[in-house]
């Protein structure tokens, strides 16, 4: 049995040290302080990504009435893609994929260097906090532009996107709950006036090809395309600014700003996303009783994936604790895997890919100006600040 708080101040800091522990003590081991089993090592949490007894979608048996004061936000996430399993899923992924195709994302390509571009060229020397002048503003930006909604929307997309996520961080309390109903009201709101309005006059955005995906396989509800929706923001947006303030935390120490080179960035963003990714746990429910690690999962029990321990096993990574941004070795699981692999992935690393180059041409000399703390967030790792200058 493992004790852990996830609010403990020492592994807020650095959560490594303990998947290192559980890992020695064998692939699974169950959690106290979650009331769960957790998979610790690389090939458990790589199998049980892909194992269909598990899923998301929550069992019968462990489904509870949902309160007043979250109808409003469960509506929203009956519909999710996070949330569903086939034969919902499948539809529905099939249908959003049609949308949200790779030539979409990479025409994006230019949008994105003229945000980063547009952020710099107003940016402080500094010190100043480079999470809210930077790393939200590039993703929700590009989001917006992606959707096709007035980039002016951005601050309401970005409390909203906040508001929301904060329901999965660990010790949620009835403050987060009702912030997170308030923004999904109005973020429903906002999508279901605008799907409406993109109907009758359609554009080359997103929320315009979900519509006409709805129209070609009349299958597609508006409920669904707004549970979409938030859920790209969410994840897609989230992820992203945590991913871009670790990584610039991760290169300047390091001293690895070179490895942004052409020819090194890729390989630099997945050693990133291995070293420091902004997600750590991803649960699942057994959906028939099956062995894990000498454990036996129940129907109805949840399990948690760990995620950042299992871009840290030394039977796969050699030195994982050490950041090398020239490394080979298999693929990292920062965007999980399976049927629920994130739909966003690509985008994300684009970007990765082209928004810390463009940070570091822009300040080739950029430094750390105050010591930087991760937030008491978990499942989430980013930090509560990223204070830098220009020298």
């Amino acid at each position: 049995m493992l004790i852990q708080s996830p609010h403990d101040p020492s592994f807020i800091q650095n959560p490594y040290d303990f998947y290192d522990h559980a890992r020695a003590s064998g692939p699974v081991a169950f959690w106290k302080d979650y009331g769960m089993l957790a998979a610790f090592d690389h090939a458990t949490v790589h199998a049980l990504l892909r194992d269909k007894r598990l899923g998301r979608a929550v069992p019968e048996s462990r489904k509870t009435p949902i309160p007043d004061h979250l109808s409003a936000f469960y509506a929203v996430e009956q519909h999710s893609l996070l949330e569903l399993e086939p034969h919902e899923h499948t539809r529905l992924r099939r249908l959003v994929l049609h949308a949200f195709t790779s030539r979409r994302i990479a025409g994006l390509a230019p949008d994105i260097e003229a945000i980063c571009a547009d952020l710099l060229s107003n940016m402080s020397k500094g010190p100043f906090d480079l999470i809210p002048a930077y790393c939200q503003l590039v993703p929700v930006r590009v989001i917006a532009r992606l959707l096709g909604v007035p980039e002016s929307l951005a601050p309401d997309l970005l409390r909203w996107s906040s508001a929301m996520v904060a329901m999965y961080q660990a010790g949620r309390t009835r403050a987060i709950e009702d912030a997170a109903n308030t923004a999904a009201v109005e973020f429903a709101d906002f999508l279901r006036g605008y799907i409406e309005e993109r109907r009758s006059d359609p554009a080359d955005d997103l929320i315009s090809e979900l519509i006409a995906a709805q129209d070609d396989a009349g299958r597609l509800s508006p409920d669904e395309m707004i549970a979409t929706i938030v859920l790209l923001l969410n994840a897609g947006h989230e992820a992203t600014v945590h991913s871009l303030g670790n990584s610039v935390k991760c290169l300047i120490e390091t001293e690895t700003v070179g490895a942004l080179g052409p020819d090194t960035r890729d390989n630099t963003v997945e050693e990133l996303l291995r070293f420091t990714p902004p997600l750590h746990m991803f649960t699942r429910y057994a959906y028939e009783t099956m062995e894990v690690g000498g454990h036996t999962l129940n129907p109805g029990d949840e399990i948690a994936l760990m995620l950042g321990a299992a871009g840290r096993d030394p039977a796969v990574f050699a030195d994982p604790h050490q950041f090398d941004p020239a490394r080979t070795k298999p693929a990292h699981l920062a965007f999980g895997g399976g049927l629920h692999f994130c739909v966003g992935a690509p985008l994300a690393r684009l970007e990765m890919q082209i928004a810390l180059p463009a940070l570091f041409n822009y300040a080739p000399n950029l430094q750390i100006a105050k010591p930087p703390q991760f937030a008491d967030s978990y499942h989430f790792h980013k930090l509560d600040e990223l204070v830098v200058e220009a020298v």
